[in-house]
């Protein structure tokens, strides 16, 4: 074990384990590499500025600090830390990763694995509450505040352990038969842990939406008419945007599971792949708060403030400035109105 934990700053293995796993190796970044990486870091860059915007509006008002806009806080937080942890891993991909040492390349990798699984796991938290919420059909109370922490810090602690695992030990050093191709430093086994840890996250939140579906179906009361059409539409684009975003990275690490070394090229395309998985983290923003009129507004306030010191500006300047009229609340919540709980259709302000 000693011998395995003194390779990490050796600073020639991670180009072993990429001659040993790669075709070609390259010291320069091709052109197209370097157009790829920097459209990729642009859509990073505007997963943090979304997701940053709807956690300032969730903190700043208190009218959001209800059980289901705390998940949907939770989930924007690691959807921005995925942003950012993606920026530094194509930051420092390429010619780079043959400069690093085992040790920064874990980090690299760990970091990427930790908040992406976060946000899928985050997502699996979400589909939880709302299940046992609409199951039950009653508010969210201050008993629930334990069962909501749990969920949150389980959903950080097994993403913390499953990213973690590699630099703890659970790593091909020594082994490069064991490799994966996709991630040369990564043993295959592991790679088929996650994918297996992510599909059973991905059917059981299929499960959890099922039995949604159906309970919604079966209600008559609480839940009923154009509300039941509007939360089966949610929760479609919700299914539909997660497999399609997740599906094609999970195919292609079973494919490098299956694969020996150097038989199966469109491995090496697998960034393509990765980047495009985080476009759930993009995504998710707008499938689960941007439904909900009152967030919307809250989430568009700092640009109407950015407009009204531009229109203040503007007549100072002698240029007249149009003048916005402020932001009105429609939440029920603030009216004091009887409101299901999170996963309810409220005209004018749905939320799911």
């Amino acid at each position: 074990m000693g011998s395995l934990y003194s390779e990490y700053l050796n600073p020639n293995k991670v180009q072993e384990h990429y001659n040993y796993t790669k075709e070609v190796l390259s010291t320069e970044d091709p052109p197209s590499r370097q157009v790829a990486s920097a459209l990729i870091i642009i859509l990073c860059c505007a997963i943090v500025v979304e997701n940053l915007l709807v956690l300032i509006a969730v903190a700043r008002n208190s009218k959001f600090h209800s059980a289901m806009y705390l998940f949907l806080g939770n989930l924007a937080a690691s959807d921005l830390l995925a942003g950012v942890a993606f920026i530094a891993n194509t930051s420092l991909s390429g010619s780079i990763t043959l400069t690093l040492t085992p040790v920064q390349w874990f980090a690299r990798e760990g970091s990427a694995f930790i908040t992406l699984s976060a946000s899928v796991f985050s997502l699996l938290a979400i589909a939880i509450e709302r299940h046992v919420a609409i199951a039950k059909v009653k508010l969210y109370g201050s008993d629930k505040s334990c069962r909501m922490l749990l969920l949150i810090a389980a959903s950080w602690l097994i993403s913390l352990t499953l990213g973690g695992l590699p630099i703890l030990g659970w790593n091909c050093l020594g082994n490069l038969e064991a490799c994966s191709t996709v991630l040369p430093l990564y043993a295959k086994h592991y790679v088929l842990c996650v994918v297996t840890i992510f599909s059973v996250i991905l059917l059981a939140i299929v499960a959890l939406y099922v039995r949604i579906y159906c309970v919604v179906r079966s209600s008559q009361a609480d839940v009923t008419g154009p509300q039941t059409l509007a939360l089966l539409k949610t929760v479609t684009i919700v299914l539909g945007v997660f497999i399609v975003c997740w599906l094609p990275a999970f195919s292609i690490l079973l494919l490098d599971y299956a694969c020996p070394v150097r038989s199966c090229p469109i491995l090496y395309k697998a960034q393509y792949f990765f980047a495009f998985a985080t476009l759930n983290s993009l995504l998710n923003p707008v499938i689960y708060t941007w439904r909900s009129r009152d967030l919307r507004r809250e989430v568009l306030r700092p640009l109407q403030c950015w407009r009204r010191a531009a229109g203040v500006q503007g007549r100072r300047g002698g240029t007249p400035g149009r003048r916005l009229l402020p932001l009105r609340s429609s939440s029920s919540l603030e009216r004091g109105t009887h409101m299901p709980t999170s996963p309810t259709i409220l005209e004018g302000n749905t939320m799911v």
